[in-house]
């Protein structure tokens, strides 16, 4: 087995891409994968990976903090990220890679992955922009803060089990449309929370060989279980998301000037004009 290993059976079975038909791009849910190990995805390789990349691409931290947390808030676990992902049985932490595929080997693997997914995904959402991915480590009864993200996602569960809690997305009762408009103009991705929304979450349980599907932007937290976990994330960009991104830039531009904005619809198709007077103000530099 090498690091450039061809996996030789499909890594999603039939019955997943089918009930992906019916979730994507909109709704959470469950899926499946037989993504076997892979010496890539080896505690020692990612360690490895991570020491390689910039710092930029690698954030960690304790992984015992609150559902919500400010980002200036997380403090440091003093540790490197090779320690932190070596020691991560022990040492009570969180960690993510970002965008592995700048790594010729993990976007090998990576656009293998979403090559599965294409005969799904572009009927509904056109052509896969923009592919990503990042990898998770996390220790025992960690906690990924509650944010919400602008690709669609798939995370693969390697390792471990995790709780992953999602809310609908372009709820605002759950983030606010000024929260998407702070994040869409260069804001943090970590999100307010409040104790009342857990009784609207939806839970979906992930162990080795499960995967759930994430439509952008849907706020979620993400609890681990009483073992270190690996998961995988494979991400995508398409022409509707990023028109909803540009929808929201757009009001966020606007409500500097005093206006008030309503929530750009989910299917921004519908806000046509607004994202193409986004794409034009940006190219004429009006806004920033």
């Amino acid at each position: 087995m090498t690091e450039h290993q061809i996996i030789a059976a499909p890594v999603f079975p039939a019955e997943t891409l089918a009930r992906m038909a019916t979730l994507y791009p909109a709704q959470a849910g469950l899926l499946h994968h037989f993504l076997p190990d892979h010496p890539l995805l080896s505690l020692e390789a990612l360690a490895l990976l991570a020491e390689s990349l910039p710092a930029s691409q690698v954030e960690y931290n304790p992984g015992d903090v609150p559902i919500g947390i400010r980002p200036e808030d997380v403090p440091s676990n003093g540790l490197s990220i090779g320690q932190t992902i070596r020691t991560i049985d022990t040492n009570r932490s969180w960690a993510v890679l970002k965008n592995i595929e700048s790594d010729a080997a993990y976007r090998s693997l990576l656009m293998n992955l979403l090559g599965e997914l294409r005969p799904v995904v572009e009927p509904r959402t056109g052509a896969m922009l923009t592919p990503q991915g990042f990898i998770f480590v996390s220790s025992p009864g960690s906690i990924t803060p509650f944010h919400f993200d602008p690709e669609h996602n798939i995370l693969l569960q390697l390792r471990g089990a995790k709780m992953m809690n999602v809310w609908p997305a372009g709820d605002e009762r759950f983030a606010h449309r000024r929260e998407h408009e702070r994040y869409h103009s260069g804001g943090h991705r970590n999100l307010p929370w409040h104790d009342d929304y857990h009784n609207a979450a939806q839970q979906v349980p992930l162990a080795p060989g499960d995967a759930v599907l994430m439509p952008v932007m849907a706020p979620h937290f993400v609890t681990n279980g009483d073992a270190p976990s690996v998961s995988l994330s494979i991400t995508w960009r398409s022409e509707w998301s990023y028109r909803e991104s540009e929808a929201h830039a757009a009001n966020a531009a606007l409500r500097r000037m005093g206006l008030d904005p309503a929530m750009p619809p989910r299917w921004p198709g519908y806000a046509w004009a607004k994202t193409i007077g986004w794409r034009i103000a940006r190219k004429l530099r009006l806004v920033s």
